[in-house]
């Protein structure tokens, strides 16, 4: 087999990721175009911005691919703590914008450290997992493993941006597929759904239901006491959590993050107010029908309807535009691009490449489902933007380098 770097690439999520930054950029010169609107190469243009730093990075993936993928390995946990002291920094030399500290300013470009904390959060799981192997059912490796993803959570969260923040969760999916046992995931899931009928039903109507549920369970396994002693237990802090929902939806969530949940689960009606932005991309993408108004011909992104529409609620555009049809085309190449890394990731000769491999899947799967749900109005609007195709320098970047990255490790498999 040819032993060079070229023959061993994994071209089809190249192309993909090509096909997915120029569409962006097309979608990306729509919404701002007017009369005056300058060129897609002109920097001084959002466009135009965009533009040129996905041109700077791909000047860096021959330098990427060329790096031996132990290097990464032995230096996850630098990269980890410098990403860690760059978000702490955040709080004594960051920018303010739209109510949340989250930028450093250089000269006219804005850095936003939490995108690049989602990368070596990514290599440090790898590392960490990869040395303890098949431990991670031990509590206190579990414990580890959490925590080393929380803290970065937290210091997002202060900032805040729980948006970015909740894109950190997607590694469960990678705890899992390394043997945590499932039952943390139903439990979780389970936790999300008490949180979610609470707030439409009292605490006690939901306790009711639990204990319904208890007694059930009670007659199926009357003979099973460890498991019975295990469910009543997760029953019991089922319902104090419950208890607890008032207090963490009304002193945790800031109103922004409360209105935005009611008028999800339909509590309350506001198409004028904090349901402006989600009521109008609704509209936007019901106005593209089957094949869509055509490009730079959507009147809702040229009324400036949408708010955002460059970055966060840039599929309203894509919706109104290229129809049916274009968001479809979108969404499967989001899909193959995840399912592509998740397959070839199992053929990787090391766990380390494997669980960054899943790991970067996993977060490409929660900015994909949270940023298309949100401009559909099935999840409440947090903030985050659809991976290469929303404006935005930092995200760019790190979503290359993580791609740039996983390239690296798929291309050194066989050789190394």
């Amino acid at each position: 087999m040819n032993n060079n770097v070229f023959f061993r690439l994994d071209w089809m999520s190249i192309l993909i990721y090509l096909a997915l930054v120029g569409f962006g950029l097309i979608n990306i010169y729509s919404t701002t175009f007017d009369d005056s609107t300058l060129s897609l190469w002109n920097p001084a243009g959002i466009a135009g911005k965009q533009f040129w730093i996905f041109t700077a990075c791909l000047f860096t993936l021959p330098f990427i691919l060329l790096i031996k993928s132990n290097f990464f390995e032995h230096l996850s946990y630098v990269f980890y703590g410098l990403s860690l002291l760059s978000l702490i920094g955040l709080f004594f030399f960051g920018q303010t914008i739209s109510g949340a500290t989250s930028w450093y300013k250089i000269g006219g470009f804005g850095l936003q450290p939490a995108e690049f904390a989602k990368i070596t959060t990514a290599l440090v799981i790898a590392a960490y997992l990869s040395e303890i192997q098949t431990d991670i059912r031990k509590t206190s490796h579990l414990f580890r493993a959490l925590l080393l993803v929380l803290v970065p959570v937290v210091l997002i969260v202060l900032q805040p941006d729980a948006g970015s923040a909740l894109v950190f969760f997607g590694l469960f999916f990678v705890l899992i597929r390394e043997g945590v046992d499932l039952r943390w995931l139903y439990f979780g899931l389970g936790l999300i759904a008490i949180f979610i009928v609470t707030l439409l039903f009292s605490p006690l109507t939901v306790s009711g239901v639990i204990a319904l549920i208890l007694f059930v369970i009670f007659n199926v396994l009357k003979k099973s006491k460890n498991k019975l002693k295990l469910f009543l237990i997760l029953v019991g802090a089922s319902i104090f959590f419950s208890f607890s929902v008032d207090f963490i939806f009304n002193s945790v969530f800031e109103q922004r993050h409360r209105d935005r949940f009611n008028i999800i689960l339909g509590l309350e009606t506001d198409t004028k107010g904090i349901g402006y932005n989600i009521n109008q991309s609704k509209i936007a993408i019901g106005s593209g029908g089957f094949s869509g108004k055509g490009f730079l011909n959507g009147t809702q992104t040229k009324g400036d309807f949408v708010p955002e529409q460059q970055t966060d609620y840039i599929f309203s555009t894509i919706g109104e535009e290229w129809g049916f049809l274009g968001s479809s085309f979108l969404i499967i190449l989001f899909t193959l691009l995840i399912f592509r890394i998740v397959s070839r990731s199992e053929k990787q000769n090391s766990s380390y490449k494997r669980i960054f491999s899943y790991a970067f899947a996993s977060m490409l799967f929660m900015h994909f489902f949270v940023n298309i749900g949100m401009t559909l109005g099935l999840v409440p609007t947090v903030g985050i933007p659809l991976p290469f195709i929303s404006y935005g320098g930092s995200s760019l970047m790190a979503f290359s380098l993580m791609l740039f990255i996983y390239l690296n490790f798929d291309s050194q498999r066989l050789s190394t």
